[in-house]
């Protein structure tokens, strides 16, 4: 009985101040910011490789006499690089962003909660790449073949390096987010902030919400916009499903 009432301890941030609140966000920004940094300094001397990685879906779509870029001023390869290096460096520090990120949240949870801070970090981490690899191997393919298949004899593509990196990395960073919709309602249903009854409840508003944003983050085009809706909503549908799982595992410490 005693082991049970230390595991409901009172979260720390009961006794936590405004000014310490925001001085401990402060301090997790600042460490998030610096294994960014690291990232970036690692992944600068690889930046030419890395960008022509990233470029390659498109490459492969271009007819055969442009398959190339342009950059439009002359320090525009350099910015590019130097841009693509902080976006490597994200995904390279991601396990400390999502680390910072739970220390954040950790002091206004009970004991008991704490112990899934690896999962946390793990499950956070490879759903952000996941959605990152379903980005460059699904949406850019046919995303990029619908753009290029408006070019005629008249109308070549000269794309930028500069144009393409924003289109790229705002994809990939939003697919990336998105993935992370079933460890976020998980870890509501888990606390109880929500319910698999309220997210099946609200599920006709979310699709249009989930639409709504499909075409804020995507191009103008309907393809592209199906595949971040349609994944989304799939999402959505595993985190009911985790949140069930979550709500019978508080209702049973709950009974015991």
């Amino acid at each position: 009985m005693t082991a049970q009432k230390s595991s409901r301890k009172e979260p720390e941030s009961c006794e936590m101040s405004l000014m310490e609140h925001l001085t401990e966000l402060r301090t997790r920004i600042i460490r998030a910011l610096l294994a960014v940094l690291v990232g970036f300094i690692a992944c600068f001397a690889f930046a030419e490789q890395i960008f022509r990685f990233l470029s390659q879906p498109l490459i492969d779509v271009l007819p055969e006499a442009e398959k190339q870029m342009v950059f439009t001023s002359l320090p525009e390869v350099f910015i590019v690089y130097l841009k693509v290096s902080i976006f490597a460096g994200i995904f390279l520090s991601s396990p400390v962003i999502f680390y910072q990120i739970w220390r954040f949240i950790s002091p206004g949870l009970y004991a008991h909660e704490k112990k899934y801070m690896i999962p946390f970090v793990i499950i956070s981490t490879l759903f952000f790449i996941l959605g990152a690899v379903f980005t460059y191997y699904q949406v850019f393919p046919w995303g990029f073949k619908f753009f290029i298949k408006f070019s005629s004899d008249s109308i070549k593509p000269m794309i930028s390096l500069n144009e393409y990196l924003k289109f790229a990395t705002r994809l990939l960073l939003a697919f990336g987010a998105i993935f992370e919709m079933p460890i976020l309602i998980s870890f509501l249903a888990r606390i109880g902030l929500v319910t698999p009854s309220f997210l099946r409840k609200q599920r006709k508003y979310a699709i249009v919400i989930m639409f709504t944003l499909a075409a804020i983050l995507t191009p103008p085009d309907v393809i592209t916009q199906l595949m971040m809706a349609g994944p989304m909503w799939v999402l959505y549908e595993i985190s009911i499903l985790a949140a069930d799982f979550f709500k019978s595992k508080r209702d049973q410490k709950t009974s015991t």
